[in-house]
């Protein structure tokens, strides 16, 4: 879940921002960034000169970039709940939209108001006139701004969900509270989703760094089976022994390296089946990448009719026209090729 803020200075971006806090979310904002390259650049951090630095560094990078800054974090962090405040310009929303379950939410307020809630903060650096804080109020609608510029206006016609602060404090919550239950429901995982976020944790037992696979197998929204690649029971792991690498020539004539000391992901989980007695016929298989030729050839004969993958396996044309063959339909979250370590493709064209 990712709630990006839009809106007017004042309009109750700090408060919706603090209860989501309190959701567990994660706050980030645009403004904390554009103030680490303000000191970094030695200067002043006040509200013009800080639209002023943010119109350079979208002139510069590009009107997103402060999103890809932020969305790198996200990334690298691998936070799951985050709240990104001071959204001010629409390639920044069109970048945090590439996002899972990114959702816009726009606060507007009255100039009048916003001016009465400005003072009552007594922030480092905001107007000290009604006349000053409209020329704030004006150029973050975009009103003698360039496409680089302040284009809040723009953005909040972009928003998933207006919140009007009109009343008092109390009022405002309880329309964040309306609001952040509305985006709660609508980012509920499907099932896809709730496999997929399974089928990493069960990854994280993985014993062989070359892919660190898992996978689900599931039926009518039950999970069936699990299973993670791993050496056979009793066998010593890759992770403490260090892998078993065996070079396969291929018709084209391309090499390609594998590690056989383990037994992949796929087939533990159909073993753990036939060990239960737990029939697998018409499941569907959710796993990190394209499954290798002997899984997929297991996938099939196992009676699994869907096959759900996180990315592409770099040399899986094979069981992919397996699959197409034996009429098993096969997903793909993201249609980019899973990269792990010790990969290696040699003569490969």
């Amino acid at each position: 879940m990712i709630i990006g803020l839009t809106g007017y200075a004042s309009a109750g971006k700090e408060e919706f921002a603090k209860y989501l806090r309190g959701k567990g979310l994660v706050s980030i904002s645009l403004s904390d960034e554009l103030r680490k390259i303000a000191m970094q650049m030695g200067r002043t951090w006040d509200r013009e000169d800080l639209q002023d630095l943010g119109n350079e560094m979208r002139e510069k990078h590009g009107t997103g970039y402060l999103a890809e800054v932020v969305k790198n974090v996200i990334l690298n962090q691998q936070y799951r709940k985050v709240c990104v405040d001071s959204i001010r310009n629409p390639g920044e929303v069109e970048v945090l939209k590439t996002l899972s379950k990114f959702y816009l939410v726009g606060l507007n307020v009255a100039p009048e108001k916003a001016w009465e809630l400005m003072q009552g903060r007594k922030r480092k650096g905001d107007p000290e006139t009604f006349e000053d804080f409209m020329k704030v109020y004006n150029r973050e609608r975009g009103i003698g701004e360039g496409e680089n510029g302040q284009q809040v206006a723009k953005c909040m016609r972009m928003a998933d969900f207006i919140i009007k602060n009109d009343s008092d404090l109390a009022g405002l919550e309880k329309k964040c509270e309306n609001t952040f239950k509305k985006i709660e429901t609508e980012s509920r995982p499907t099932w896809d989703e709730y496999f997929m976020d399974v089928m990493e944790s069960v990854s994280e037992r993985a014993t062989c760094d070359r892919g660190r696979s898992g996978c689900v197998i599931a039926k009518d929204k039950q999970i069936l089976v699990t299973g993670y690649v791993g050496s056979p029971i009793g066998m010593p792991h890759c992770d403490d022994v260090g892998h078993k690498f065996k070079k396969v020539i291929h018709e084209d004539g391309h090499i390609t390296n594998h590690c056989v000391r383990t037994v992949h992901a796929e087939q533990n989980a159909i073993c753990q089946a036939a060990k239960l007695g737990v029939s697998l016929k018409n499941s569907n298989l959710y796993c990190r990448m394209t499954p290798c030729g002997t899984c997929a050839m297991l996938i099939i004969n196992s009676g699994i009719r869907r096959v759900v993958c996180q990315s592409r396996y770099h040399s899986g044309e094979e069981s992919e026209e397996m699959f197409r063959g034996a009429r098993i339909r096969l997903d793909y979250v993201s249609q980019e090729v899973q990269q792990y370590a010790g990969q290696k493709v040699e003569g490969k064209k």
